[in-house]
């Protein structure tokens, strides 16, 4: 969906390969120094009012090497451990430094899955895929990256030798002259008896899902909701065939007695902000691309109200108004797969539990993380509240307030 505004100011950080094993703890020694400055040289440098500063934060990952086109099934467990342990970094490191990663003006921070070896030698041929497919995010390969169209206004890249071999990739791939600031590194530590990947652990991970649902509020997109996007794009298979995401968002009748109502975004709010963030993760071709096409329904019967956009390569994405718990999900056969939270687990087998009764397959159910700072001290409080739509809404209502007694 192109936007019809001009573009808010946007930046790259290239982070060295994933420690291994992938701990919080180790993200944290590899990630933190650079997090920080480039969060801290976002936050403070001059922007318009209301405006966002996105950040694109690109992660390789040596365990998705040469393993895009496979079922994401094998991987999904290592994929969530490492993206939620990423955002959780982002979301204290904000926290403790007071930085905005939450708010219209603050920063819009997004990770972005590499396909990249630990040692930085691209052996593996470029896949056997159209143009557009190979653009297909949430997790691309380095040459996707450095060729696409998108622009960035600042790029950063890691001081170590890891980061230099992911900056030097990039540069030599990309077809534009490129200025980049290095930044100060951690420590990436590499257990060399550990795989990059994990077993496959039950039959059905060697499905390719090519139906994904996720459903939700999204209201005041945060960290959580991108975490949990993130993983439902990345189940979905890369195939000829035509592909499906579908996200059902809550109506606004459903939102009524919601605390702090006055402060809810309206569906139609939710839903562009929704797809403005998995469209920055899905297509990595231009976003003008008239190929790319948006069409409104409006049939009668439940989860009528939708938005659907669809890609040159095959993929949709329907935004569907949801009334009830189940959605799409017990009204539309073909999705194999779905992706909820940790704390929403009961909704997952109640889904299930309605489409046996009905005589289908149940979906194959992936669950995100709940993310939490227990291992930090005195951030606690102030980092779940980064965290919630209700908190979110709270402050909003209290600088309301507190401007109107001014």
């Amino acid at each position: 969906m192109p936007p019809s505004h001009k573009q808010p100011p946007r930046a790259l950080l290239l982070l060295p390969p994933a420690p291994n094993p992938p701990s919080y703890a180790a993200l944290k020694a590899a990630y933190n120094s650079p997090l920080f400055t480039v969060l801290k040289q976002l936050a403070t440098a001059p922007r318009t009012a209301q405006e966002p500063a996105l950040l694109d934060i690109v992660l390789p990952c040596p365990h998705l090497y040469g393993r895009l086109d496979a079922p994401r099934g094998p991987h999904y467990a290592t994929t969530q451990q490492l993206v939620a342990d990423l955002y959780k970094l982002i979301c204290i490191t904000a926290t403790q430094n007071a930085i905005d990663t939450e708010d219209a003006e603050g920063i819009d921070a997004r990770v972005i899955l590499v396909a990249y070896p630990r040692d930085g030698q691209l052996t593996t041929p470029l896949p056997d895929s159209t143009p557009e497919q190979e653009l297909q995010g949430p997790a691309i390969d380095i040459h996707a990256l450095a060729t696409s169209s998108r622009s960035w206004d600042a790029i950063y890249s890691v001081e170590s030798e890891q980061g230099e071999g992911v900056l030097n990739k990039f540069l030599s791939f990309s077809k534009t002259q490129r200025s980049v600031s290095r930044v100060r590194g951690g420590i990436v530590s590499v257990e060399r008896s550990m795989p990059d990947t994990p077993a496959v652990q039950a039959p059905s991970a060697s499905v390719n899902h090519l139906s994904v649902a996720v459903g939700g509020t999204f209201d005041h997109l945060h960290i959580g909701h991108k975490l949990l996007l993130t993983m439902f794009a990345f189940m979905l298979g890369r195939s000829q065939k035509p592909t499906t995401l579908t996200v059902g968002i809550t109506g606004d009748a459903l939102l009524k007695n919601k605390k702090f109502a006055d402060y809810l975004e309206s569906w139609k709010r939710r839903q562009e902000s929704v797809h403005d963030f998995l469209s920055s993760l899905i297509y990595f071709g231009r976003a003008d691309d008239e190929r790319i096409q948006v069409h409104e329904v409006n049939d009668p019967g439940p989860n009528g109200h939708a938005v659907h956009v669809s890609y040159p390569f095959g993929l949709t994405i329907k935004y569907v108004e949801i009334w009830d718990p189940f959605g799409p999900t017990i009204t539309d056969k073909d999705i194999t797969a779905l992706v909820l939270s940790l704390e929403t687990r009961s909704g997952g087998a109640a889904v299930n539990s309605k489409r046996k009764e009905q005589g289908w397959e149940p979906l194959e159910v992936f669950e995100v993380a709940v993310l939490d700072a227990s291992e930090e001290d005195n951030v606690d409080e102030t980092f779940q509240s980064k965290l919630s739509s209700t908190e979110i809404r709270r402050k909003r209502s209290e600088r309301t307030q507190s401007t109107t007694r001014a």
